[in-house]
């Protein structure tokens, strides 16, 4: 009798204490926080994806001179340069974004503007996801606005304003990414194939073996198609041409051209 008693208070000890979190929990979620119709409209939707958006159609003027802030760019369409046929030349062809499919987009991004020229100094300024060519081969890549420098032929920011320029593209890899046989630039084997008729000076073992960074560079082009000089917003579209994953040098990457929605405003 004494042990019932004893396993009777010792299961209601539990279930007090496993009861409480979830009540916790449950109250978090339901509670002013988040049980709000903003955030059950964006949660698990793909909205938080989205850049902001001003009227159609708003035909203003900003000044340049200063800074701006909140950049956002999301991608609408990707296309690969790859070739249908070994005899035909590579081109731009549709590529659809496999992984991930709500987290793509670049946003926050500030800078200076001196004269017409904006200058990237930080955000969330690069976005990694792969992208699926038609013939079935998969491109992972850096989508990047890192130390952006676009120049603009105008002084002040209006309806048909465009800025091009250039992009750094960061290693998608880091140096201590193992590959599938343990080698990677700052950690694991040096060298993963035995004695082979190849010979280890194999220009091909090579860059499988010795990994390295190598970064890229891109170019882009925003443009201008909507200005809210009251609240100092802009809306319009990009268009960035930038190389995919190298793999650590093992692999020749490929031009990957992504268009999509632009959003910012002045600081």
């Amino acid at each position: 009798m004494r042990f019932r008693h004893l396993l009777a208070l010792v299961l209601a000890f539990c279930l007090t204490f496993s009861t409480a979190p979830s009540s916790a929990s449950a109250a978090f979620v339901l509670g002013g926080e988040r049980g709000n119709a903003k955030f059950a409209k964006t949660v698990n939707t793909g909205n938080a994806n989205l850049c902001p958006m001003i009227a159609e159609g708003s035909n203003g003027t900003i000044n340049l001179d200063g800074a701006l802030k909140d950049i956002c760019m999301h991608p609408s369409k990707v296309y690969v340069k790859v070739a249908a046929t070994k005899r035909k030349k590579a081109e731009f062809v549709p590529a659809k974004i496999i992984s991930p499919r709500n987290n793509t987009s670049i946003d926050q991004v500030y800078g200076d503007v001196s004269g017409s020229t904006f200058t990237e100094k930080g955000g969330l300024d690069f976005a990694l996801f792969t992208v699926l060519s038609p013939g079935g081969e998969e491109f992972p890549l850096v989508f990047s606005a890192k130390d952006m420098v676009v120049n603009s032929s105008n002084k002040s920011l209006s309806v048909g304003t465009e800025f091009t320029g250039k992009t750094r593209t960061p290693s998608y890899r880091t140096g201590d990414f193992l590959d599938p046989k343990s080698r990677a630039k700052d950690t694991g084997v040096d060298y993963a194939q035995g004695l082979i008729a190849l010979g280890g000076d194999d220009e091909e073992l090579a860059k499988e073996n010795i990994k390295r960074d190598l970064e890229g560079e891109g170019v882009i082009t925003l443009s201008i198609d909507s200005v809210n000089s009251d609240t100092n917003e802009f809306t319009g579209t990009f268009e960035a041409v930038q190389p995919s994953d190298n793999d650590l040098g093992s692999k020749d990457p490929v031009d990957i051209k992504i268009v999509g929605e632009l959003y910012g405003r002045k600081a």
